[in-house]
Parts: structure tokens; C-alpha cells; sequence
């Protein structure tokens, strides 16, 4: 080759080494300007990123307000001197609230029944009106009667004492979960180190983090031979709780460290430990989640966690690992190994003594059998609850805010009404009377409490509220009104004024209206009282027609019937169309001697922390004659002594006196029964919901159950003393003023003046 093909051919060797030198150097410098240009693009994003999930995650936890549900109590049972209450009646109280039954009291929350007296250790309890203490007492018993309470402590008598309420239900999230809230100082230290040697023995030491920890928890798990610490720093757990998804990706552990370091950096530890103990999950209940120490501590054992032992706190945290596999009341052998399995460690760990831990060995699990059930034992109750309490709160805030709502709710009595109702529906089942229904509401005439609300034959069936919801024609229940309305006007009416029960019509061709007594027959002319006691359609409606429907319609709307009554002449024989709860208020002021009160199902609400919110006060107002209530009353006693609820007299004991009235509707559709006594105000109805034929009077159906209802409660008597302005005289067959001691003669009240004139003799008709 020649020289000169020999340079020129280095020369384009060096060419080509230089074109490609320039090649290289241009893509290095374009590589070089890209990662720049991606440094300086994702440092002010990442920088931003965690500025921004810095901002989130303190606007989150520190305005950290679960959505706790609003928690629901009956009223308390209240324990006083010459109460009339059994001492089984006050056990099966205990039992509801969880007590045991224990032969010492050295236990909040125990009994001990023995001898006709009961020793309890009362739990402490924050009402809105203060905190009721812990008491340790002694309840005698004589006469059916409480006869005295004794402090065991200081042997001195105690006047009144409250136990704490019965939870009667929950208005839930959407996500349906449960939590009571703790602070950390409320819990046992013994609860804490037990948490922190499972979960994060180094929690106060690490940043968030720690490797250490996963180390310790890899050797401990491998002498175990399986799972018995985490490896992830409570602080961690918590990022997941409380900020992330259940997805296992490389971008979600990212996150999680970010938080985790977000949390370490902002708060104390302390404040990262409370928040973990509350918003940790110990499985399910139906649709209702339970979170946190302090519900499960309730759920599981029945008290609060303020009084958890060794042994339960290591039951707890031993759940953390699978809530459900290692349920105590599902795997009770799995969950006790598992228990003891932590015992040992915390015996390992220096944390207890071998002594303790083999005594916590020892201890049986000690789980409720009958865990408190988040669905409502009154739902029925629960309703009446959710409409008064929506009239001052949002929805929202039953579902979010922690209320606490104090109710009128008397489990006793509402024990009774579900028991009264029930038995009386059996029977009927039993003698062919097929889809049967019914309804109870109780109330406390003089306040207008209600203490027990039954929505159909199964209390505890949600959906349709018979009570409230069932509008059905009343019957023979509108007559107190219309009888009402003519005593008012004593220079017309007293309770001997004779009424025609003879044979009439109202109206003209179609709109003709002809009233028959159920008996098909006609019975003269008849005294007022009569008429009412024997519900007599006739002369009723006689009655009715020379008061006008306008008199009787606005007497209706006074004792407190809101519906608009339709003004026909049909209305004096009850076609009107209420719910047993508006039977309840329309009755309530003549129960309560012409004073009206507002039903009402709550007394107080207290907020998420113990704050008093509101207070339902007794409201007034009275919107009938006393006087002409009180001979109303002695009218519908007739109904019970001699009239169409002469039944209950056997039901009854003969020292009770009772007034009420029967209902029933055209071809046996509606059974009714609404009576009083002193202290309690009772509507029951029974029939069917497609509106067919029951086969069944007032005084057959409703009546019945209504007395089997009262019959379980203890009663006060109707006073016997009436109000100033209405006297007494006896009075013969004839309706004529006669003297004492007369075979035939009785002693009838009237508003003073309205009584007759002259006297009679014995045996002379005048």
C-alpha cells in the first residue's frame, strides 16, 4: 500500500473516532441536560408532595374527630326507701346491665343476692347533672317493698341512689363503626406495657421506623415458632389506620414511611399512643365494627378498660394479630394460647413476674356470654328517639358527633309491655286468629314520659312502627272527647243528665246516617255515664249531634290531636284515624287532670366529652276543666267497673283503681284499649295489617293484653280526692238526689250546682 492511501486512511479513522467522540459527547450532554431538567422538575414536586401530605396528615390528625356514634340509655333504675320493686325485678335489671352475680363486692359491677336483701357494687357513671360514685350497698327488703339502703363503707343509710343507664342503642355511621373513646391516662399501666412489648418495645426510643424492632421481633417470632410480634412500629400501623388502603404497593410503603415520619416529627408520643389505642380494630359485630380499646373492652367484657386486668390485656392484644381468628367467643382455645403465649413473653421480657404470669395463666378468659348487641333491644323506642331528637340536631350529627342521649325509657316497663303484648297474641294464634298484630306505647301522664314503646308482635323487628306509624280508625276511643265537651257545660250535662238511645238519622238520601249499638238493640233513655261506661253508639251520637261536630272537634284538637279531623257526623263514633302514640297524647290530659304535657322520650343530651347540651324540661299546659275531667275520669272508671272493661277486674288487684275505654272499628278491624291508672298511661292495639276483619272487640283483644301489661307493674291507685269545685251525692236509679245508706243509691260526683236540687227517700222515684 502506498504512503498515501496509508494517510489517508488514518486520517478517516481519525475522522470517524472524532464523528463518533462528537456523537457521544452530544448525547452525554443531552443526557446530562434531561437529568437536570428531571432533578430540578422532581425535587420541587417531591418538595411539594410532602409539603402538601405534611399539611394533610396534621390537618387530619390534629381535628382527629372520629365519627362516633350517638349512644342511646334508658332511664336509670333509681333505688329509694318504700320503693315498690322485687328483688328479682332489681337482679334482672343487674343482669341486663351486665352485672355478675358474685358472693363478694370487692368488684365494680357485681351482685350478690341472699336472703331476701342484695349487696351491689355499683359502677360510676356521668349523667348530665354530675357524676353518680361507685358504691358498695346493701338493699333490704320487706312487703314487696325496698325498706332500706345501706352504705357498706360507712354503715350509714343512703337516701336515693342511681345505677348507671342501660345502652338501648346506637345511631351508626354509614361505615357502621363503634368506638368508645379513652384517654391514655384512663387506661391500666398494665394494658400499655403489655401493648408496647408486643407491638413496639422500642416505641419511645425509635423515629418511626425501626429496624432494631424488626430485628427483635424476627428472633422472637422465630422461638416462638410462629407470630407473636410485629414488625411494624405502632406508629406505622397507625399511618395505615388512619391514612391508607389495604393495597400492598411499592408507592403505598412509600407513603406509609413519609406519614409515619410526618407523625414522629409533629406530635409526642404520647399523642400517637392514644391515637392507636382508639382507632385499632377487634373485629365485627353484624355490620357494626368495633375499634378501640375502650368498645372492646365494653363488647367483651362489660366494663370499661379503666378496669382491664393482666389477663384481658393480653387477651386484647392478642386479638390485634387476627381479630377474628383469635376471637375469644369464636376460638376461645386459640385466643386463650394465644393469650398465654404473650403472658410468657411479658415474663421474658422482665415486664411481669413468673408469679403473675402464672396466676394470669390461671385466669379463665372471662367474656361475656352475651356480648351487648349494637342493634337496638327497643328499635321501636329508637324510632320515637330519632324523630324528637332530629327537631334540635342534624342528621349528621347522630351519626358523627359522640352524643350521648338520655332517655325516658323504663326497661321494667317495657319488659312488661313487650311480655303483655306477646302472651295475649299467642293465645289468640292459638284459637285460629291468624297474622295478627299489634302496638303499646306507656307513658307517665303527669310528665308525658314515655317508658316503653312496642312497635309489633316481634319487639325487636325493625321496619315498620306500629306505634307510630300505624294509622288506624279509633273507634269507640273518641267518646271521652264528646263526653268531655258536654260536662264542660254543667248547666246542660252531669253524668245522670239522661240521654235517648233510641233509633235516629242524620242526613237526607246518600249522605243518610244511621247509628246502631253493636248490640243491634236500642235501650231507652239512658244517664250520660251509662252511655259511656256500656259505649252506646245511639245516644252517643245523640249526644254528639246537640253538641255540634264543630264543639267536639275543637275539644279534640285541645287535648292534642295535630291530624285534621274531618267534620262528619260519623266522627262522634270515632272516624278518625290516628297512631296508638297520638291515642297516647289525646288521652294523656285526661289522664293527668285537664294538663297537657307533650310526649316526650328524652330527658338529656351530653356531648362527645361529658358536656351538657340540652335538657328536655316538663312542659305544661292545661287545656281542660279540672272539675269536668275529674267526673270524665269517674265515667271511664265505670267502663272498668261495670261497663265493657269490666274484665279486668280479674286481672287486676281490687285496691287498684283504673279507668279506660274499649275501642272498635266496623267489622272487627281495629281491637283498642287506652286506660290509666295514677302513675301510668297504657294504649295498646291490636288487628292486622292488610286491614282485614281481626274477629276482634276492644274488650277481647286489645283490652287483654293491656291488662296483662299493668298487671306486672307496680301501680298507683286514681286518687279518690277530687279538686276543688266538685262534690259528691248520692244518687238513686232515677238519677234523683237521695241519702246515704239507700240499697239502690250511689254516690256520683258533680261540679258544684250542677247536682239536683231536692231529696228523695229510699225507694221513691220523686
Amino acid at each position: 500500500m502506498s504512503p498515501n492511501r496509508k494517510s489517508t486512511s488514518r486520517a478517516t479513522k481519525r475522522s470517524a473516532r472524532r464523528s463518533t467522540r462528537t456523537r457521544h459527547s452530544a448525547t452525554s450532554s443531552l443526557l446530562r441536560r434531561a437529568l437536570r431538567l428531571l432533578l430540578f422538575t422532581l425535587l420541587p414536586l417531591s418538595l411539594f408532595y410532602t409539603l402538601w401530605l405534611d399539611f394533610t396528615v396534621r390537618d387530619q390528625f390534629e381535628g382527629r374527630r372520629w365519627e362516633l356514634p350517638a349512644r342511646v340509655y334508658a332511664s336509670p333504675l333509681e333505688l329509694y326507701g318504700e320503693r315498690a320493686i322485687r328483688p328479682d325485678q332489681i337482679v334482672s335489671s343487674l343482669q341486663q346491665l351486665g352485672y355478675r352475680s358474685r358472693s363478694g363486692s370487692e368488684e365494680e359491677g357485681s351482685y350478690y343476692l341472699s336472703n331476701n336483701r342484695i349487696t351491689i357494687h355499683t359502677r360510676p357513671f356521668r349523667f348530665w347533672d354530675g357524676v353518680e360514685p361507685s358504691r358498695e350497698l346493701k338493699l333490704s327488703f320487706r312487703d314487696g317493698k325496698i325498706s332500706r339502703i345501706t352504705d357498706l363503707k360507712s354503715g350509714d343509710g343512703v337516701g336515693v341512689v342511681r345505677l348507671d343507664p342501660l345502652p338501648i342503642g346506637s345511631f351508626y355511621p354509614l361505615h357502621g363503626e363503634d368506638r368508645i373513646l379513652v384517654q391514655l391516662d384512663q387506661l391500666p399501666d398494665v394494658l400499655v406495657r403489655t401493648l408496647l412489648t408486643v407491638e413496639d418495645r422500642s416505641f419511645y426510643d425509635h423515629f418511626g421506623i425501626s429496624p432494631l424492632g424488626i430485628a427483635r421481633a424476627l428472633v422472637a417470632n422465630l422461638r416462638a415458632g410462629r407470630a407473636v410480634q410485629g414488625g411494624s412500629t405502632l406508629t406505622q400501623q397507625l399511618a395505615k389506620n388512619l391514612f391508607l388502603t389495604r393495597q400492598r404497593t411499592l408507592w403505598r410503603k412509600a407513603r406509609e414511611a413519609l406519614i409515619t415520619l410526618i407523625l414522629e416529627f409533629h406530635y409526642q408520643k404520647d399523642e400517637i399512643l392514644e391515637a392507636y389505642i382508639n382507632e385499632v380494630y377487634f373485629g365485627q359485630d353484624q355490620r357494626r365494627a368495633i375499634h378501640g380499646v375502650g368498645m372492646a373492652s365494653h363488647f367483651f367484657f362489660g366494663h370499661d378498660a379503666s378496669q382491664l386486668t393482666l389477663a384481658k390485656s393480653a387477651l386484647l392484644v392478642g386479638m390485634l394479630k387476627g381479630p377474628s381468628w383469635y376471637n375469644p367467643r369464636k376460638n376461645p382455645k386459640r385466643a386463650m394460647e394465644r393469650r398465654n403465649m404473650i403472658l410468657d413473653l411479658m415474663a421474658q421480657q422482665g415486664e411481669i413476674s413468673e408469679s403473675e404470669a402464672a396466676e394470669a395463666r390461671r385466669t379463665p378468659l372471662g367474656i361475656l356470654e352475651r356480648p351487648p348487641s349494637g342493634r337496638s333491644h327497643s328499635p321501636a323506642f329508637l324510632d320515637l328517639v330519632r324523630r324528637q331528637i332530629l327537631r334540635d340536631y342534624a342528621k349528621e350529627d347522630l351519626t358523627s358527633e359522640g352524643l350521648q342521649i338520655f332517655t325516658t325509657l323504663d326497661p321494667l316497663v317495657q319488659s312488661a309491655a313487650e311480655r303483655g303484648l306477646q302472651q295475649r297474641i299467642r293465645e289468640l294464634d292459638r284459637s285460629g286468629k291468624e297474622d295478627l298484630q299489634g302496638a303499646v306505647v306507656v307513658v307517665r301522664p303527669d310528665s308525658g314520659e314515655v317508658e316503653a314503646v312496642v312497635g309489633g308482635r316481634d319487639p325487636r323487628a325493625t321496619g315498620f312502627n306500629r306505634a307510630m306509624n300505624a294509622v288506624r280508625q279509633i273507634g269507640s276511643l273518641v267518646k271521652p272527647a264528646l263526653f268531655l265537651a258536654a260536662l264542660e257545660q254543667p248547666e246542660r250535662y252531669t253524668l245522670v243528665t239522661k240521654l235517648r238511645d233510641r233509633p235516629f238519622e242524620v242526613g237526607q238520601g246518600e249522605n243518610r246516617w244511621r247509628p246502631r249499638n253493636y248490640d243491634m238493640r236500642s235501650h231507652g233513655d239512658v244517664p250520660l255515664y251509662r252511655a259511656l261506661s256500656h259505649s252506646y253508639n245511639i245516644s252517643t251520637a245523640r249526644l254528639g249531634v246537640e253538641l255540634g261536630i264543630g264543639r267536639v272537634a275543637n275539644t279534640l284538637k285541645r287535648l292534642g290531636v295535630e291530624r285534621d279531623i274531618h267534620r262528619y257526623p260519623s266522627l262522634f263514633l270515632g272516624a278518625l284515624e290516628l297512631t296508638p302514640l297520638e291515642v297516647a297524647q289525646f288521652y294523656q290530659p285526661i289522664a293527668a287532670g285537664g294538663v297537657r304535657s307533650p310526649l316526650r322520650s328524652i330527658r338529656a343530651v351530653m356531648g362527645r366529652n361529658g358536656e351538657p347540651l340540652n335538657r328536655y324540661p316538663l312542659r305544661v299546659e292545661e287545656v281542660a276543666s279540672s272539675k269536668a275531667i275529674a267526673l270524665l275520669q269517674w265515667g271511664m272508671e265505670e267502663v272498668v267497673r261495670s261497663g265493657t272493661a269490666r274484665y279486668l277486674n280479674t286481672m287486676l288487684a281490687q285496691s287498684i283503681r283504673v279507668a279506660g275505654k274499649t275501642g272498635t272499628t266496623n267489622d272487627l278491624r281495629d281491637s283498642w284499649f287506652a286506660g290509666f291508672s295514677g302513675d301510668r298511661l297504657a294504649v295498646v292495639w291490636m288487628g292486622r295489617d292488610d286491614n282485614k276483619p281481626a274477629g276482634l272487640t276492644g274488650s277481647s283483644g286489645a283490652l287483654r293484653a293491656w291488662g296483662r301489661v299493668m298487671s306486672a307493674l307496680p301501680l298507683e291507685p286514681l286518687a279518690a280526692i277530687y279538686p276543688e269545685g266538685v262534690t259528691k251525692s248520692w244518687i238513686n236509679p232515677d238519677g234523683l238526689k237521695t241519702i246515704y245508706g239507700c240499697s239502690d243509691a250511689r254516690e256520683i260526683p258533680f261540679i258544684e250546682g250542677s247536682e239536683p236540687e231536692s231529696t228523695v227517700q229510699c225507694g221513691s222515684n220523686g
